[in-house]
């Protein structure tokens, strides 16, 4: 089966050539490895054969080819939590994306639900990181993920992460709240960066989007502490960046950790044992943990709740010595 991953070119892109473009986009591969799958084929744009040097329009979609190439490991262990006619409630590692892309494809939430439980059209409610783990809801009919997207966008969902922070001291409560952008500083595009304060009706920027999200301590240990994060809001890498801003990076978080140049080099396979020690971790220690909301064809109130998962808990057990 032909594995492909398409995406829209942005209008930052504009004028850009292919090849620049898929190196800062795509950095697990420099530019002479692009221009060499862009010459292969192996990367079009609009469906049609390019060059490395193909400038870009906004709205070009470009399409990567990823048949017959290695995905990377991963890890497999998905617990079932709940299983109904309507929902599949799972427990994923911290080590498996969710969705295809990339140069993920069978090595996925997804195929794995189509795979091993036999969904054709597995539809994943909410999403997390390939390095977050825990809890993930599946839809199992098209009425289900609408009612509980539409709890979802609605703020309905009571989410509960439980994180490992670098602080010496964490407060026994927090609260932040701020504008969520892009980070110009950073040297990776994806990043981004939270700016706390301001007032949720007055966005400093196009793009800019509002998060708010409240800390309790659950534990302080040498060097780390155990954190629990709601988020308010549901922003891409809200609990990561919000924390970073906080002076509190997370435990083994390549991007929003305590050096950012870390996932530059986990992207080329070149970290170091100094660099893993840094880490603390091999993934970013966050944990979705928690979940309510009301079941879609009910009504009725359902929770469920994670312990925290082994890689986590023996991370906490070196820091306390």
């Amino acid at each position: 089966m032909k594995r492909q991953t398409v995406f829209k070119v942005p209008e930052t892109a504009a004028g850009k050539a292919l090849a620049d473009f898929l190196a800062v986009r795509f950095p697990y591969h420099d530019r002479e490895g692009w221009c060499a799958r862009i010459a292969s084929g192996h990367a079009t744009v609009n469906g049609r054969t390019s060059t490395p040097e193909t400038p870009l329009r906004p709205g070009d979609r470009i399409a990567y080819d990823v048949s017959g190439i290695p995905e990377p490991p991963v890890d497999f262990a998905v617990v079932v939590v709940s299983d109904d006619d309507d929902l599949l409630i799972v427990d994923k590692s911290g080590n498996l994306p969710c969705h295809p892309g990339g140069r993920y494809f069978n090595h996925t939430l997804w195929a794995w639900l189509k795979k091993v439980r036999g969904l054709r059209e597995p539809q994943l409610v909410n999403r997390l990181d390939r390095e977050t783990s825990g809890l993930v809801v599946v839809a199992k009919n098209p009425a289900a993920a609408r009612n509980c997207r539409k709890q979802f966008a609605g703020r309905m969902v009571e989410k509960r992460y439980t994180v490992l922070v670098e602080a010496d001291a964490f407060p026994e409560t927090a609260a932040c709240s701020g504008w969520l952008t892009a980070d110009a500083g950073s040297a990776v595009r994806k990043k981004r960066r939270l700016v706390p304060g301001g007032s949720p009706d007055a966005p400093p920027e196009a793009g800019a989007e509002w998060a708010e999200t409240r800390f309790r301590l659950l534990g302080q240990h040498r060097g780390v502490a155990l954190v629990e994060a709601v988020p308010l809001t549901g922003r891409l890498h809200q609990i990561r960046a919000t924390l970073l801003a906080l002076g509190f990076p997370v435990v083994g978080d390549k991007l929003y950790g305590v050096d950012e140049t870390l996932f530059i080099r986990f992207c080329k396979g070149a970290l170091d044992e100094a660099d893993r020690r840094a880490l603390r971790m091999e993934r970013q220690a966050l944990h979705a943990s928690g979940l309510a909301f009301r079941h879609p064809r009910f009504g009725r109130p359902v929770s469920y709740a994670l312990d925290l998962p082994e890689d986590m808990r023996r991370a906490l057990a070196a820091a306390a010595g």
